[in-house]
């Protein structure tokens, strides 16, 4: 037996040993070893510890002003990595998705965390193209426009809660000679975690819009499945040496730190996610019964209405049929393959989309307000426009008749000038998401690289930096040679931010930009609006751009509307609010640490309030603009 358990640990060690040699042989061979970049502070860790901090040392937009758009740092055991910021380089490496994937190490944390192995987020590619065109009706403009309702409801609960809050501290607080009068309470002010609650509220949101489920997070902090996703997402990260190597060496991960709470919260999902799959499958199958039944008594011998049978028991209700879930369950049960999901599949779906659907949501209307909050006029002129909004629309309501077809308010806020400049500068300055790593698996690759001696540039401001980059024997390079398992990183956040496509205050919350975006900002790949909040917009070899950008922007800007227009932020000038990244991009208080994220913003009555109880509309939304046109700009 003792002969038996040498043999087994003899075992492990040689398949560690030959794993780390593997590594060790691959990284020296790589090309990318003849690129400049910083040095490393230590040979195991390579660059990464200080890395850890880079959204709040600018540690990115330093190290391109020293080396260039293209350079590399180094990972674990020295490995070389390429970071890079050239438009054209990102552009080659997004748009070819297919052959560019997510590096193992980064799919198997994000399935360990939410997504699962085969969901839209971790899956690569046929797998992923199947899985996405499947997907693609639950994200229609259309479709988005029927959801609307569910954004104004969660909205108006949210701010009717806030404003409970701060009628209950003023009464709590003041003296009784003001307590009760409307100066008074307009001007009591009380203090809120901005990302605790509108991650509350946008999960309510995600869940009742894209699967029916609801949370009642908003009301109710006891629901299993919502505690569930606090343990995975609530937790900033701190840099330590193991969840590198686990990242390596595999094995090691089943040490992972609170990994009994993480199992038990995954099971939780699991467990309803299955519920709630069968729920909406007996309810398809009633469907198509009672479908089948009415055909059979109206004894039609037509072929339409033969035909009609089927699509009737795809089709439940306005805001199920092509939601997320009847969707993956219309899938699970389609008998042809390119269409058809497993339970795996649609499990790991419902996960990806609870997760994605309200954590990066919640983050870009977290740091918004924070943004608006910690700029007064920008807030000032952005109620003004919303109050605008609000008189327009009953103005249009009182002089409509039958030959003019009245605009309704979800269309006017999607259309609103200056809240959409907001939008776009805080998606800007604060992505949800501030970094993606691709691995490239093509044997061989030469990833091209602006061309013509000098970098991107903003006309009349802006550092030049000279494209392209010197190899270790001094020659310019204008393409990067690359071979299969060399990994790179595009700094989502720091493109956002360059100085080089935004001018000399790219790091400055200034909507006002968006009146006259600068010419340089045109050359970066984005989805949306010339960033890469979204990721890209040119899928040549896979699309991985973000499926549901639609359903969020609109989503943010109804959200938006409601709480601006009657409430003001503010925040303790003396706080400093420093980023931590668990996925998405999370805040901290500096001071405080030891109470993880959270965003304490101060918020009161918003003077001279247009309305107090208006805020959503009275008739369905008309169909909004195309926000896919913003990426055209």
């Amino acid at each position: 037996m003792a002969l038996l358990y040498v043999f087994m640990a003899a075992l492990l060690l040689l398949a560690f040993l030959h794993s780390f040699l593997l590594l060790l042989f691959r990284q020296r061979r790589s090309p990318l070893r003849h690129l400049p970049g910083p040095p490393s502070p230590s040979f195991f860790m390579g660059n990464l510890e200080e890395m850890h901090d880079q959204e709040n040392n600018n540690l990115i937009a330093n190290w391109v002003k020293r080396y260039g758009n293209s350079f590399v740092y180094r990972g674990f055991i020295g490995g070389c990595r390429l970071m890079t910021t050239d438009p054209v380089a990102v552009a080659h490496i997004l748009g070819s998705a297919y052959d560019y994937p997510k590096p193992d190490f980064v799919r198997d944390s994000l399935a360990s965390m939410a997504a699962g192995h085969d969901g839209l987020l971790t899956v690569e590619g046929e797998d992923h193209r199947r899985q996405r065109k499947i997907l693609t009706p639950a994200f229609s403009t259309s479709h988005i426009k029927s959801l609307t309702p569910i954004f104004w409801d969660k909205a108006t609960e949210l701010r009717d809660i806030w404003r409970s809050q701060i009628d209950l501290d003023n009464r709590n607080t003041t003296d009784n000679n003001n307590a009760d009068s409307e100066e008074g309470r307009e001007h009591a002010i009380t203090r809120v975690d901005a990302l605790l609650w509108l991650g509350r509220a946008t999960l309510d949101t995600i869940g009742l819009a894209g699967f029916g489920y609801a949370f009642n997070a908003l009301t109710d902090d006891t629901n299993e499945l919502a505690r569930a996703f606090s343990v995975i997402f609530s937790t900033a990260r701190k840099f330590r040496v193991m969840t590198i190597l686990q990242v390596w060496f595999p094995f090691l991960r089943r040490f992972r730190r609170n990994s009994a709470t993480m199992v038990q919260a995954q099971a939780t999902m699991r467990r309803i996610g299955l519920a709630l799959i069968e729920e909406r499958r007996q309810a398809a199958l009633e469907e198509q019964r009672l479908g089948q039944l009415e055909d059979f008594k109206s004894n039609s011998k037509s072929k339409s209405k033969a035909n009609a049978s089927p699509r009737s028991s795809t089709s439940q209700s306005a805001n199920q049929g092509r939601d997320i879930l009847s969707v993956l369950v219309q899938s699970n049960m389609s008998s042809v393959p390119a269409q058809r999901m497993s339970v795996e599949e649609v499990l790991c779906q419902i996960s990806t989309f609870l997760a994605a659907g309200h954590e990066t949501t919640s983050s870009a209307l977290t740091w918004c307000l924070y943004a608006l909050a910690k700029d007064v006029r920008v807030q000032d002129r952005l109620r003004e426009a919303l109050r605008s909004i609000e008189t327009e629309a009953a103005a249009a309501a009182a002089a409509a008749s039958s030959a003019v077809e009245q605009e309704d308010l979800t269309e006017r806020v999607a259309r609103c000038e200056y809240l959409d400049w907001v939008v776009r500068e805080s998606l800007r300055v604060h992505a949800p998401v501030t970094n993606t790593m691709r691995v490239c698996m093509r044997d061989e690759d030469e990833i091209p690289l602006q061309n013509g001696g000098v970098g991107v540039g903003v006309g009349g401001g802006g550092p030049m930096v000279e494209s392209g980059y010197v190899d270790e024997k001094g020659r310019r390079r204008w393409s990067i040679p690359v071979r299969k398992w060399d990994i790179i990183s595009v700094p989502i956040q720091a493109i956002n931010k360059s100085e080089a496509f935004w001018g000399p205050d790219a790091g400055v919350f200034r909507p006002e930009r968006w009146a006259a975006p600068p010419q340089g900002a045109r050359a970066i790949p984005g989805l949306y609006s010339n960033t890469l909040t979204f990721l890209n917009g040119n899928p040549l070899g896979g699309n991985r751009a973000c499926i549901g950008y639609k359903f969020a922007l609109i989503e943010i800007k109804i959200f938006l509307y409601v709480l601006v227009k009657d409430i003001e932020f503010s925040i303790d000038p003396a706080m400093v609010i420093e980023k931590k990244v668990n996925v998405v991009t999370r805040p901290f208080v500096k001071s405080e640490p030891h109470l993880g994220n959270q965003m304490p913003l101060n918020i009161s009555r918003a003077l001279c309030s247009a309305s107090a109880t208006t805020s959503k509309p009275q008739t369905a939304p008309t169909i909004f603009p195309p926000l896919c046109t913003f990426a055209e700009t």
